[in-house]
């Protein structure tokens, strides 16, 4: 069993991180799940949607601020939202832990810089078809890179096994340059594609229906950190 960060602690660079998504919770009871999931949380993975940069609309500062006032657990807040600056600091105030921005938007630098001043960690998301030229100026900057292993917007969907080539590009280039930077995944993951996740050079799993839909949340997390290992 893991001991869980606080929202102010990533946890050891390196370590396998299981980060479960609420999006696939029941939001009548998402208290009730993310107290099931317990220690094995490392993370809580935060996915904010605004209905333009994808075709779904989730959630925003409000619920992350209640899941802060909840819980200890380091709140990985990924950002699927055209205009993230506008947000940076209600998202800060809020209690996030960190921000994902997409490098699909355009140039992240400042964005990169506005959330540091704001006291977030920060990292930068690649969409499947996105290629590692696109990710890689930001690799110096950012605590965590996301190789999206769907197309975002919805949970539940397939692995896109495509996508571990360049999971590895990644792992290898943050590995070559000595950068203090986490490799997450996102989409589809479960006992069957953590391997290969992990392979490619993943140190972070994002799992929604592998774990909030299974029986007993906890043990599915704790089977996928054993999987990972």
């Amino acid at each position: 069993m893991s001991t869980r960060p606080s929202k102010h602690d990533a946890g050891p660079l390196g370590d396998i991180k299981i980060a479960p998504s609420i999006l696939a919770c029941d939001f009548a009871r998402l208290i009730d799940h993310i107290d099931e999931v317990g220690s094995e949380a490392d993370w809580l993975h935060v996915d904010v949607m605004d209905g333009h940069f994808v075709p779904n609309i989730s959630i925003g500062p409000p619920v992350v601020a209640s899941l802060s006032k909840h819980t200890d657990a380091f709140l990985d807040c990924h950002l699927m939202i055209t205009d993230p600056d506008a947000y940076l600091e209600a998202f800060a105030k809020a209690g996030a832990s960190s921000v994902t921005v997409h490098v699909e938007i355009g140039d992240l630098h400042a964005t990169i810089a506005l959330a540091r001043a704001l006291g977030l960690r920060v990292g930068v998301a690649a969409n499947p078809d996105s290629p590692f030229e696109m990710i890689e100026p930001y690799l110096g900057l950012v605590d965590l890179v996301l190789c999206m292993t769907v197309f975002p917007g919805f949970g539940g969907q397939s692995f896109i096994p495509d996508v571990l080539p360049k999971i590895a590009q990644v792992r290898a280039a943050i590995d070559k340059a000595g950068y203090a930077c986490e490799v997450e995944v996102d989409g589809g993951i479960d006992l069957a594609t953590t391997t290969q996740a992990v392979e490619a050079g993943a140190t972070v799993l994002v799992a929604g229906s592998a774990i909030f839909g299974a029986e007993n949340p906890k043990d599915a997390a704790a089977a996928l950190r054993a999987k990972a290992l």
